[in-house]
């Protein structure tokens, strides 16, 4: 099949080209927020910039990081660099670790997203003529909406299912012959089980690909939903803070991650620690400059998502630094007696064991002053009704595994199918006990 573009003129762009376009809206947003945002206006003058000094795109590094705590310190429009009577949308995060963020869109804002999800589907080989089913949850999560929106301006038709009733949407994807699937990867697994329990064969449906985000996942889980569900699966990346899902994405002959549409986004690698900004290649946080969105910019956003970037042209002509898949958080990462584990690694371990299910959840416990790690995973139903002596045995082995190969040490505990709670949207991987 031949490449689809969306926007080929953009995506194929010389870099010296993008990077003209790159400056000159830096240059734009900059000024801006200097002019309308009150709390960067403020953060540019304690650091000694004002936006004369961004000359060259090397001059992003002048300016300062923008965290979550600067978006809740401002809660909840703050931050915005429009009025009230400009804006059309709110999203918001859930807000379970403190107030929730809240961004904001402008008609052309939402204009902007719709394309930027188009060119993520054109990327998957979506075209005008498919039916994607969207499972991704709508409401103040920006997935639904979003996905939806793009799907439209792509010129496809759109099934609004959102997440839940798994069976329902099964029946759904085969009477209505859905072709492209949105959703998380989590929850592409559940609609997996639901066909195995209804006896629906993958082939008898018209699946062909699916566009997979809101989560990390693992490459061992990708081969799993592939071969659960018979479609191509391939990563879609974004967040909130930025703009939504489609600030990056994966085509189908990518080998080094999703194509990160650097017309609208500005990349940078940093030392987490340190904050200094790391070259092409080395893995560290991914920080993002919006450099379009009207309502609700962004100047050096912390993702606080650990990735590393590629500058060289892809396979399928597109000239945009791509990004590798997200391994992890810096807020997921668990020190467990002074080891670094990312739930990413450990679901890694678990898919290439035998008979191990892609569900499980890691519980940490602390003891007295030591911290303890026990992962709960699900196995087969002919598996767990083995006999309790090849149970542990395979427990053990596991927890070898994850000791050989991680360098941390903890306990196995294998569950029945489906006793793990399933989720409509991201699946909560880590119960961490230390904070009660």
């Amino acid at each position: 099949m031949s490449t689809i573009y969306w926007e080929e003129e953009m995506e194929t762009l010389p870099r010296v080209g993008l990077e003209s376009i790159q400056l000159k809206r830096l240059q734009s947003l900059v000024k801006r927020v200097y002019d309308k945002v009150e709390p960067y206006r403020q953060k540019m003058i304690d650091a000694g910039i004002t936006p004369n000094d961004i000359k060259t795109l090397q001059d992003l590094q002048k300016l300062p990081f923008t965290t979550k705590d600067d978006l809740r310190d401002n809660y909840p429009f703050g931050m915005f660099a429009m009025g009230l009577e400009d804006i059309v949308r709110v999203h918001a995060s859930s807000g379970t670790t403190g107030k929730p963020t809240v961004v904001g869109y402008t008609k052309k804002d939402i204009d902007t997203w719709a394309t930027l999800i188009a060119r993520s589907l054109a990327c998957a080989g979506a075209t005008s003529g498919d039916m994607v089913h969207n499972a991704y949850g709508y409401g103040l999560f920006t997935g639904g909406l979003g996905a939806h929106y793009g799907a439209e301006k792509l010129g496809a038709t759109v099934i609004p299912v959102s997440g839940g009733n798994s069976k329902r949407q099964i029946t759904i994807m085969k009477d209505f012959g859905s072709t492209v699937l949105m959703s998380t990867p989590s929850y592409a697994l559940n609609l997996a089980e639901a066909m195995e329990e209804m006896g629906v064969s993958p082939s008898s449906l018209s699946l062909r690909v699916g566009i997979f985000g809101a989560e990390p996942w693992s490459e061992n889980m990708r081969e799993e939903v592939e071969r659960k569900l018979n479609i191509k699966a391939v990563d879609i990346y974004g967040l909130s803070e930025v703009i939504g899902p489609g600030v990056a994405q994966e085509c189908l002959q990518s080998t080094k991650g999703m194509h990160i549409f650097e017309d609208h986004f500005l990349p940078e690698i940093i030392d987490p620690e340190t904050g200094e900004v790391l070259p092409p290649g080395e893995r560290g946080e991914l920080v993002f400059t919006t450099l379009t969105k009207e309502a609700f910019p962004v100047i050096r956003y912390r993702t606080k998502d650990i990735s590393c970037l590629y500058i060289e042209t892809c396979n399928c002509g597109r000239t945009l630094v791509r990004m590798e898949k997200v391994t992890g958080r810096t807020d997921d990462m668990l020190i467990i007696r002074g080891v670094n584990v990312f739930p990413s690694q450990v679901e890694h371990v678990l898919m290439g064991v035998e008979g191990v299910e892609p569900h499980y959840q890691i519980i940490v416990e602390r003891q007295g002053t030591m911290d303890t790690m026990t992962v709960e995973v699900e196995v087969s139903d002919s598996i767990f009704s083995d006999e309790i002596k090849n149970l542990e045995q395979l427990s053990h082995g596991i927890s070898k595994d994850i000791k050989d190969i991680l360098g941390v040490t903890c306990k196995v505990k294998l569950v029945n199918p489906r006793s793990i709670r399933r989720s409509e949207g991201k699946a909560q991987r880590i119960i961490d006990n230390r904070k009660i």
